[in-house]
């Protein structure tokens, strides 16, 4: 028994020698993919573009159609994902007629663990067709494996099953820079990702927050004015869990502000409580508070730059046929984002304010003084572009206004 013991012991510790070993020639001093994980306006738009049309509600079960994804909406897309989940950063490049995803994870310091991953045009769902991790090659299909092992762990074997089952060919154009992917629309995807989109505690949660902003609400006269620091004041702070009731709090409102039903994304949320339709305002108002709730609302659910990239499309498209591009509207959407990344990141300092009341001048610094209803004409004459000296001047000068409230300060 003992000898047995004894062998098993010396397998086990040559195997993770052996693991150590490969661990240690695959890490890297440099990194493969070194980039920020700002997500750009033109991401935005083309994601908006793919959504209208392609809009799975208007698709009938088993009809066939095709999507040409950009390259660029992927790379994006990769390097959040990899930012905001695995604190890395992420790529996908187009290869000739391959397409290859990259991911940088920092590890010991200065040094670095890279992932490479190509697939090429295949009819069905495609598989890995090479990988290596750092220096050492991976066998595609052990790839493949590894991710079919990862969904089940994360138990959504049912859902990537009808996802995988639907598409029918893809297709790589390095011409156009598009990734083309032929699917069978299947009427489940959607339904199951409704329903894996919010936990039991997350439905809970918005349905307290429902209910809490009815009853605050309920007794004014419709359309009345009410402060939106008056509003988070009275709901933010009476919670167990700050952030995940923060979090309801947020989406509820953002979906109050936006016109939006909320049973749209929890269809249980038809049978609560309606909320009486009073104007919310930031500064006296409405538009300041739909801003400054919506970016909130994104940054605490999706994260910063998520949040900063539809608030800089949302102005940009305002001054091509909108109201016009607006830097206060732009300092609103800021704010927001500070705030939402503060409620899940750093609840406490959120909680010390909330403590000593919260005001509409804890959230927003004074900025009537900020350009605003700029048409794009004017807008390019001034600004140029988001990547000009100017604007980057202008949206310093937003920083550092919120930075010198107490909630936002660094």
């Amino acid at each position: 028994m003992r000898r047995l013991i004894t062998g098993l012991a010396a397998a086990l510790l040559v195997v993770l020698l052996v693991l150590a070993a490969l661990l240690f020639i695959a890490i890297d001093r440099q990194p493969l993919v070194e980039r920020s994980t700002v997500i750009s306006p033109i991401a935005v738009a083309q994601a908006r573009q793919l959504l209208s049309r392609h809009d799975p509600r208007q698709q009938a079960s088993g009809e066939i159609a095709t999507v040409a994804i950009p390259a660029n909406l992927i790379d994006e897309g990769v390097n959040y994902l990899a930012g905001r989940y695995l604190r890395g950063r992420g790529a996908f490049v187009l290869t000739g007629e391959a397409g290859e995803f990259r991911v940088t994870l920092p590890i010991l310091g200065q040094h670095y663990l890279n992932f490479r991953a190509s697939l090429r045009p295949a009819d069905g769902m495609p598989g890995v067709d090479q990988a290596s991790l750092g220096s050492l090659p991976v066998p595609g299909p052990l790839v493949d494996v590894l991710i079919a092992r990862a969904v089940a762990v994360a138990g959504l074997s049912r859902e990537w099953q009808i996802a995988t089952r639907s598409i029918q060919q893809l297709a790589i154009d390095p011409a156009s820079a598009t990734v083309s992917v032929t699917y069978a629309w299947e009427p489940q995807i959607l339904d199951h990702a409704r329903a894996i989109a919010l936990s039991p505690e997350e439905i809970r949660q918005l349905r307290a927050a429902r209910l809490a902003l009815a009853a605050l609400l309920s007794h004014r006269a419709p359309g009345a004015i009410v402060s939106l620091a008056e509003i988070l004041d009275a709901t933010l702070p009476h919670a167990s869990d700050p952030v995940g009731h923060g979090r309801a709090v947020l989406f509820v409102l953002a979906s109050q502000l936006a016109r939006v039903d909320l049973a749209a994304f929890v269809p249980a949320a038809r049978a609560w409580p309606r909320i009486r339709w009073v104007r919310i305002t930031l500064a006296g108002r409405h538009d300041l508070a739909q801003h400054f709730v919506i970016s909130a609302t994104l940054a605490a659910w999706s994260g910063e730059p998520v949040a900063d990239a539809i608030g800089l499309y949302k102005e940009l498209d305002d001054a091509r046929r909108g109201s016009g591009f607006s830097f206060v509207d732009l300092a609103a959407d800021r704010a927001g984002t500070r705030f939402g990344e503060i409620l899940a990141r750093n609840p406490g300092r959120l909680a010390e304010q909330l403590a000593s009341g919260l005001s509409e001048h804890d959230l927003l610094p004074s900025v009537g003084d900020l350009p605003e209803y700029l048409d794009a004409e004017r807008f390019r004459r001034e600004y140029e572009s988001p990547n000009s000296p100017r604007f980057k001047a202008m949206t310093r000068d937003i920083e550092t206004r919120l930075s010198s409230l107490p909630l936002y300060r660094p």
